[in-house]
């Protein structure tokens, strides 16, 4: 049978490194794109969680379409033939990272990026440590050779945020750009930005001097 709801599918992870703000705005953004979401939460996540927001588990579950547990290796996101656009982990923590670039997966999060690789489908991985030892930055290398992103969630300062919520958003919203997903309010830089420049417009259009 057929899919008769066309709504796109993103997977969503979310690890148990600093800045779980990053997936649960991951997820407000897809929620207002109707974007279909498959979230799987680390149980560290969950402690996370607890330790940075003040969101309980329940709050980031009824922001997804679908939450599955851990330990379900069952679960469609287990299997190459349940089709996505691909997943983002959003914070990944080292351990998460490293499982990956083994193809050694211990959680139906792992195992989920690995079927995302495997299929050839878009995996973008917000790894969240620093500094970076040379053995992830060995692992990092190897991801990015088997077609992972590594998208570190570092903050554009030019888009001068003014709260740590627009900064969280703004770094979310970006790292969404890699799956061809645009969020209302996203700054961009020769666009919304332009620090005093004239826009490419504003220079074709312009007049030379007599």
């Amino acid at each position: 049978m057929n899919r008769t709801d066309k709504k796109p599918r993103l997977i969503v992870g979310i690890s148990g490194a600093s800045g779980v703000a990053y997936g649960v705005r991951a997820l407000e953004i897809l929620n207002s794109l109707g974007v279909e979401t498959h979230l799987v939460i680390t149980r560290a996540a969950e402690m996370t969680l607890g330790y940075e927001t003040g969101l309980k588990v329940k709050d980031v579950e009824t922001l997804a379409h679908t939450r599955y547990r851990i330990e379900d290796i069952g679960a469609a996101i287990a299997s190459g033939s349940f089709r996505t656009l691909g997943m983002i982990v959003a914070p990944c923590s080292i351990r998460t990272m490293s499982e990956i670039a083994t193809g050694v997966t211990s959680s139906l999060l792992t195992r989920a990026a690995d079927v995302v690789l495997k299929e050839r489908r878009r995996l973008v991985l917000m790894v969240r440590e620093t500094p970076l030892h040379t053995g992830h930055l060995r692992t990092m290398t190897q991801l990015s050779e088997m077609g992972a992103i590594i998208a570190p969630p570092v903050p554009g300062l030019y888009a001068k945020p003014a709260s740590i919520d627009e900064l969280v958003t703004q770094t979310a919203a970006r790292a969404l750009d890699l799956f061809g997903l645009e969020a209302d309010g996203t700054k961009r830089w020769g666009e919304d930005l332009k620090d005093g420049r004239r826009s490419p417009v504003a220079q074709k259009t312009r007049r030379p001097k007599k």
